[in-house]
């Protein structure tokens, strides 16, 4: 048990509180529908209960995939939090199905809800306990990609331009929780148009488009945990080893340097060359020092370095022009 505890307190903070947060908003939501019928607080307790559900398979996944290498599992578990996100995106997206469906039967045939403070004064509730988690998601991507960012406004703008860095889980996070929050301003606005004006037809549309939104956040998150399962190549950190590497004295080229994701950490092998006079017992002392430096990078787990001789042949800068051309074409 104790274990257990310790594992899960390595978990993704920033998923578990959301899970807590999306939980009880949830549970207000679902108290609000009941209460007034209303098909727009309907699709907002599905969002709010699949996020909700979705954030803390996030958080035990995020915390099992710490678990050391065993006998069984040499390479470690550090995929494991790629698993449980693509199985996690099943959950919202049975959810999103069935927002849209309910919108759409509200579209074709329109009822007239109640409780228009009821559910007014949840949904703004909602949006500002959304808006703190979609708040610290942000703090969290700036902090795990190492941005200098000073005041809100700053945390802000700059968790934009971070997030592809950013820890799956973490990235996660934010994706739903800016979805929720628009989709509860959205959601508001729906009410306020079916109450004040004949267009009843509003819930139903803020519901198709809240459902929609859930999808997205769906082929977002399965797309990229797809290609974190099968192992995916990080160009950003392998430009920034492969120059750590380079700046080494004693390092004449890199032959080979693959920096593989897996889940939030980071398996590095390198192959370089050195001079054909470097002996064996320098050759050590080069490969410790690689290491080390190597190792604190952020979420390096793992390194494996190889040696080979000089051939005077360029092969790093070719591949330096390679990684930029490839990282201009996924932006």
């Amino acid at each position: 048990m104790k274990k257990i505890m310790l594992m899960l307190k390595n978990g993704n903070k920033s998923a578990f509180i959301a899970a807590c947060v999306n939980g009880i908003i949830a549970i207000l939501k679902g108290i609000a529908y009941f209460m007034t019928g209303n098909v727009a607080m309907f699709a907002e307790t599905l969002h709010s209960l699949g996020d909700a559900a979705n954030q803390f398979f996030v958080f035990i996944g995020s915390a099992l995939s710490k678990k050391a290498p065993t006998e069984r599992f040499p390479e470690g578990f550090g995929r494991l939090v790629n698993l449980v996100l693509l199985g996690a995106v099943l959950i919202v997206g049975i959810m999103s199905y069935e927002t849209i469906k309910e919108g759409f039967h509200h579209i074709l045939h329109p009822t007239e809800s109640t409780g228009i403070i009821i559910n007014i004064t949840v949904l703004l509730a909602a949006v500002l306990l959304e808006s703190f988690v979609l708040f610290k998601a942000m703090k969290e991507v700036v902090k795990e990609v190492n941005i200098e960012a000073k005041g809100a406004a700053a945390v802000i703008v700059k968790s934009f331009s971070g997030l592809r860095r950013a820890k799956p889980a973490t990235k996660l996070v934010f994706m739903e929780d800016m979805v929720a929050t628009g989709g509860g301003l959205l959601a508001i606005i729906a009410i306020l148009l079916a109450y004040f004006t004949p267009f009843k037809q509003a819930e139903g549309g803020a519901s198709v488009f809240i459902g929609l939104g859930m999808f997205y956040v769906v082929g977002r998150v399965f797309l990229e945990n797809a290609a974190g399962a099968l192992g995916e190549a990080d160009i950003d950190m392998r430009m920034k080893i492969g120059s750590l590497v380079m700046n080494d004295p004693e390092v004449r080229d890199i032959q080979k340097l693959a920096v593989i994701k897996e889940g939030e950490n980071f398996h590095v092998e390198l192959e370089i060359e050195l001079d054909a006079h470097i002996t064996i017992a320098e050759a050590d002392i080069i490969k410790d020092r690689l290491i080390a430096a190597i190792f604190k990078e952020r979420g390096v787990t793992d390194v494996i370095i190889e040696f080979d001789e000089n051939d005077g042949i360029s092969k790093w800068e070719e591949r330096i022009r390679s990684d930029l051309n490839e990282r201009d074409k996924k932006k």
